[in-house]
């Protein structure tokens, strides 16, 4: 299937993809902020982290990523689909981000950090937002020792909400 635009409109449209402060990512901040905890954005930690996490929880020792079902390749989520034009591309370009969201992500719980990952579609809508919102505390607010590993990674399982 050939590219619906030109390739300088195509150049546009992908340049006005942000990196940071996403829709699901304010709504995170939000609801974590409502819950009481507090965290960097910006700060000196997020930057030198490696992956550059999207929030640092210093208290407990936790950093959190947000990723994009698409960008990140969030198996069997129904807003993940290969695009049918340069399929090859994207897969190689999706396998990259997968391999180094694994290495930053071994990399952080080697020198001490808790792990979070949150993805988009646990954000989406009212009824995913209530169900993290109720295990966003079983998730950040025990020691670190106290976190069994299935539990860091947010919509992994098959889970109540999207349907």
């Amino acid at each position: 299937m050939a590219d619906v635009f030109t390739p300088e409109k195509r150049s546009e449209v992908m340049s006005r993809i942000r990196g940071r402060d996403t829709k699901p990512e304010l709504a995170l901040r939000s609801m974590l902020h409502r819950l009481g905890y507090r965290f960097t954005v910006n700060g000196p930690r997020n930057r030198s982290l490696p992956g550059r996490p999207d929030l640092v929880l210093p208290k407990y020792q936790t950093v959190v990523f947000v990723h994009g079902c698409f960008w990140h390749g969030h198996a069997h989520c129904k807003n993940f689909r290969l695009p049918a034009s340069r399929t090859e591309w994207w897969k190689a370009k999706i396998e990259g981000n997968q391999q180094r969201d694994r290495r930053n992500e071994a990399t952080l719980r080697s020198i001490g950090w808790h792990v979070v990952t949150i993805w988009e579609c646990a954000l989406n809508s009212a009824a995913a937002r209530d169900w993290l919102t109720a295990r966003l505390p079983a998730l950040l607010g025990r020691p670190l020792e106290s976190f069994p590993d299935e539990l860091s990674r947010v919509a992994e399982d098959a889970t109540p909400y999207g349907k």
